[in-house]
């Protein structure tokens, strides 16, 4: 087994073709397939199933391409150290659920780094099924995981599968966030019934395991609302809520003065039980860097002004 032969591994299971790969590593197709027969026959398993839609990875497949892109990488990085003389850049990278008080601990992190720290920050809001693709095949050092408690397990059996480990950073119920001047904000309580009558405000890609979307829908998104709002930013669900006083939304607690910006309330709901769980993940080779530990070291301060008020446990 060579570093070549890895890299054509990663190459054929990102394109899922032989000859797509062929082009892109300038190589003849019969050399590259022999290549890889040649890397199968060493290692003693079956990388990647064939068939006429292309090429798939099997499990020990991916395994394989997980260590691959991590050793290309490191190499890639040895090179570029030794060819520039000094240290690789110092990066940061964490993939999040969209959620205020987390922006708010990131923003902190970023004001405390010094001025003239080389470093590139990678800061990414997104769902909890492709947080965990970041960490497994985008080399993302760390990930947070937004999930319903109910899925507490299947999350934990994910997460050692993986060869990665993880800590709980919050539990919570999620509030109703709305315009200040929301006729609801005005209630002193606020019921599911209320809230038919409003258009709900939600993230596009809701995520629960080994269900279809339009499934997920129903288990995160009742069907009490007669009208409802998909949206991937978080920039744009405040402003339709800001703009908006017959809109509403479901979310985790968010800072005050985010709330004054753009004059929002958030308002819980006594009928509302379920509760959600937000969990820190890396891999288990992983040793957090000095940024890593103060981002963290931030996010739990935050977490303690924010979330702590709205535990369940409170």
């Amino acid at each position: 087994m060579n570093f070549l032969h890895m890299k054509y591994a990663v190459s054929v299971a990102e394109t899922q073709s032989l000859n797509k790969s062929a082009l892109l590593l300038n190589v003849g197709q019969p050399n590259l397939s022999r290549a890889i027969k040649e890397l199968e026959s060493n290692l003693g398993v079956v990388l990647f199933e064939r068939s006429p839609r292309g090429m798939t990875l099997t499990p020990e497949g991916a395994q394989f391409v997980q260590y691959a892109r991590s050793i290309l990488k490191q190499v890639e990085q040895v090179e570029d150290a030794m060819k520039s003389k000094k240290a690789p850049k110092k990066t940061f990278s964490v993939a999040v659920p969209r959620a205020s008080y987390m922006c708010d601990a990131f923003t902190r992190f970023v004001n405390d780094i010094p001025a003239d720290e080389e470093i590139d920050l990678f800061y990414r809001e997104t769902n909890a099924a492709r947080a965990i693709r970041n960490i497994i095949r985008d080399d993302y050092q760390m990930c947070i995981l937004r999930y319903a408690k109910n899925y507490d397990q299947y999350y934990k059996d994910m997460i050692k599968e993986n060869g990665l480990t993880y800590e709980v950073i919050a539990e919570f119920r999620y509030v109703l966030m709305m315009s200040r001047d929301c006729p609801l904000a005005r209630q002193s309580s606020i019921k599911y019934s209320d809230l038919s009558y409003y258009t709900e405000i939600a993230h596009a890609d809701p995520y629960v395991p080994s269900l279809p979307f339009s499934v997920v829908q129903k288990d995160e998104l009742p069907n009490n609302t007669k009208q409802r709002v998909f949206v991937f930013e978080r920039g744009s669900q405040m402003e339709l809520l800001s703009q908006n006083t017959e809109c509403f939304m479901w979310v985790s607690p968010s800072p005050q003065y985010m709330l004054d910006r753009y004059n929002l309330v958030q308002i819980p709901c006594a009928e509302n039980n379920r509760i959600y769980r937000d969990v820190l993940v890396y891999r288990n080779d992983y040793l957090l860097t000095k940024y890593d530990r103060m981002f963290i070291s931030r996010l739990n301060e935050v977490k303690k002004e924010i979330i702590d008020p709205f535990s369940p446990l409170n």
